[in-house]
């Protein structure tokens, strides 16, 4: 009997380590074999083979299930770096957040490390959020766009937010008006998408690439931050040539293009794997 590619082996068994610590959400802790995560207006309860239970009825594709996984591993599986990330972390996925919830939490993690936009969002969620009780544990829901809209700056800016204080209601407002709508967004083919969300103050490249990548279906969309640069520098110097550390708007896009011709319209799933491995082999803390 032929083997399977090495990319189909156990691929499809969700691994919720290597996905819930992957930096695409904050609002997750673990209890014994499950997980709990705040996800928008629902609260959800992961098993270790991605069985979801939640506060609500309403049915969540968190995991991405109706996504080709045999092609999208065909596609990015493009050299040795990337086949090995996948041996290494098999079972990761990219998620379907709720995209008010993602859009919030990723400007808030502006120049921040995962311990502390955790921190900063479960303050949001504590001071603005629904108490609800779930599985005998209590939990607070993201809150709404309006309550944050209407929220002051200084009540923000106790839960640790500093700066990003003004771009979390400014955002709030511009979803609570339908300035935003991440219906239409998804949509919006991604250099649209991406030009509507960047008008977003404090959305720049690398955030709006996240909120388009982990929310809103953009699945070519390679968020570009400091870890990412330094693989694409270190493994592929040849390939993505980086003149310097930080990118203008126009090197990002160009780059971006370069980053999409190699790795296909499945980008995003291969930056989630190398950007996984290389946290890993730094022994940088998740969750």
């Amino acid at each position: 009997m032929k083997s399977q590619p090495f990319e189909m082996v156990d691929y499809c068994k969700i691994n919720l380590e290597n996905t819930i610590n992957s930096g695409q959400v904050f609002l997750w802790k673990k209890d014994q074999e499950n997980w709990y995560g705040i996800n928008g207006q629902n609260v959800l309860k992961i098993n270790e083979i991605g069985e979801i239970k939640s506060n609500t009825r309403k049915k969540i594709d968190f995991f991405r299930e109706k996504d080709n996984l045999e092609e999208i591993l065909k596609s990015i599986s493009k050299d040795k770096m990337v086949k090995n990330a996948i041996k290494n972390y098999s079972g990761l996925r990219i998620l379907r957040q709720d995209p008010f919830q993602c859009f919030i939490s990723f400007i808030v993690s502006s120049n921040s490390n995962i311990q502390k936009i955790k921190r900063c969002l479960e303050n949001i969620c504590e001071n603005f959020g629904e108490k609800v009780i779930f599985d005998n544990k209590e939990f607070f829901l993201f809150p709404t766009p309006k309550i944050l809209a209407t929220a002051s700056i200084q009540e923000i800016k106790k839960c640790g937010t500093g700066y990003r204080s003004n771009f979390i209601i400014t955002a709030s407002e511009m979803v609570y008006s339908n300035k935003i709508n991440f219906e239409l967004l998804k949509k919006c083919e991604y250099y649209k998408a991406k030009e509507i969300i960047s008008q977003v103050p404090g959305v720049g490249n690398k955030v709006a690439d996240c909120i388009l990548l982990f929310s809103l279906d953009k699945l070519e969309a390679f968020p570009l931050d400091r870890w990412m640069i330094r693989i694409l520098e270190q493994y592929y110097p040849s390939i993505f040539e980086l003149s310097t550390k930080t990118l203008t708007h126009k090197q990002y896009a160009m780059l971006h293009e370069k980053i999409a011709n190699y790795f296909g319209p499945y980008a995003g799933y291969a930056q989630q794997f190398l950007f996984k491995m290389e946290r890993e082999n730094y022994e940088k803390k998740w969750l």
